[in-house]
């Protein structure tokens, strides 16, 4: 398969970032990578298949399928005597719809925004399971402290380390997002603060499905907000960076053996992470000496990266958004078939593939920008 050269994406994902006022609605809009729009495609497709066959879904020869055809068409290439699955402009929909209500875009639409010429390359890169996991867990840590809309994100780590938020937790917070028309994070946020801050005026009601995990919620939210204090209080992006990554790192890898495959995974990606940063900052330093930066510079209160906490963060989640850039300029996985249908129990203990955290929904519909339908939720959980 033709994928683009990463140098001619990261040169079109900078473009897009000096030009993000113009091109989409907010300057923390995280980008959604190869492996990423494989993901969402999939559980479109398990939606769609929902929808009109009660089966929430889908075979993976259906996604590959499917995927080729979506990039010949975003990409205006031949469509000549190519398959493609039925319904396919309801899942191209249900596609669109669930990367507008993340806050995310996909290269794709970057690249047709941008309109930059980019090559081909092969991508030989396989990566362990356990590797992949490991990588996959922190980036999306990290992509839900720069983007709180990331639902994608916060499906991957919801329950890793294990905080009892299996499925039936994320059916729960999911059904209730849904139902008050939240991203899932804001909604688990909401519950906890009303639950700690609210009283006993403003608790929820004692049949409330999300009671029985505010034990396993409250830890999530609380690391997330650890995480964010270290965002607005370190003023230098270095020791933010290697501070947020040690956080998470030790999370990850608390109570286990340190021969354990998963924590040496752990270990490897954080301080590789820390590292890339480190070189990502002095980049940034060089080019300010010589030129103009290719990141925007500050912009008025309307536009600001980061209204609730204090200046200094934005500066870390620039360097963020420029790791997760370039994390997701590349090609997918040669192994991308784990990422889709991995057989958890291989890979991590309490690691639950996508399509199984999200087999229960039926999203019939959602509030659209600029649009006047309205999706709602209910629950479908068999």
């Amino acid at each position: 398969m033709a994928v683009l050269n990463q140098k001619s994406v990261l040169d079109m994902i900078k473009a897009f970032r000096r030009n993000w006022h113009v091109l989409c609605d907010s300057e923390r809009t995280t980008l959604c990578g190869a492996d990423s729009m494989l993901l969402a495609l999939q559980l479109s497709m398990a939606e769609n298949n929902k929808q009109h066959y009660e089966e929430f879904t889908v075979s993976l020869s259906d996604v590959l399928m499917t995927w080729k055809f979506l990039l010949h068409e975003k990409l205006n290439l031949p469509l000549e005597d190519m398959q493609v699955v039925d319904h396919y402009e309801d899942i191209k929909k249900i596609y669109d719809d669930f990367l507008t209500n993340s806050n995310m875009v996909d290269l794709i639409d970057i690249y047709k925004k941008c309109r930059i010429l980019t090559s081909n390359c092969e991508n030989n890169d396989m990566i362990s399971p356990v590797q992949l996991l490991a990588k996959k867990v922190i980036f999306s840590y990290l992509s839900l402290l720069v983007n709180s809309k990331n639902d994608l994100a916060l499906a991957h780590i919801l329950n890793i380390p294990d905080r009892g938020l299996g499925r039936e937790a994320f059916t729960d917070l999911k059904h209730a997002a849904q139902e008050k028309q939240m991203s899932i994070y804001l909604m688990a946020t909401s519950f906890i603060r009303t639950l700690e801050l609210g009283g006993k005026g403003y608790a929820p009601s004692p049949s409330d499905p999300l009671r029985k995990h505010v034990k396993g919620l409250s830890n999530f939210i609380h690391l997330i907000d650890k995480l964010n204090e270290i965002l607005g209080e370190i003023p230098s992006p270095s020791i933010a960076g290697s501070r947020i990554l040690s956080v998470i790192k030790v999370q990850l890898t608390k109570g286990q053996n340190s021969r354990d495959p998963f924590y040496k995974a752990v270990e490897e990606a954080a301080q590789a992470l820390d590292l890339r940063i480190k070189n990502i900052i002095n980049s940034q330093q060089e080019a300010v000496a010589v030129s103009t930066p290719d990141i925007s510079p500050a912009r008025p209160k309307s536009h600001a990266i980061n209204h609730d906490t204090s200046y200094c963060g934005r500066d870390t989640v620039k360097t963020l958004l420029v790791l997760l850039d370039e994390e997701a300029a590349r090609a997918p996985t040669r192994n991308k078939a784990e990422l889709l249908y991995g057989d958890e129990s291989t890979i991590h203990c309490n690691a639950t593939s996508i399509l199984t955290l999200f087999t229960g929904y039926k999203i019939i519909c959602w509030k659209i920008n600029n649009c006047n339908k309205f999706w709602k939720c209910s629950s479908g959980q068999k």
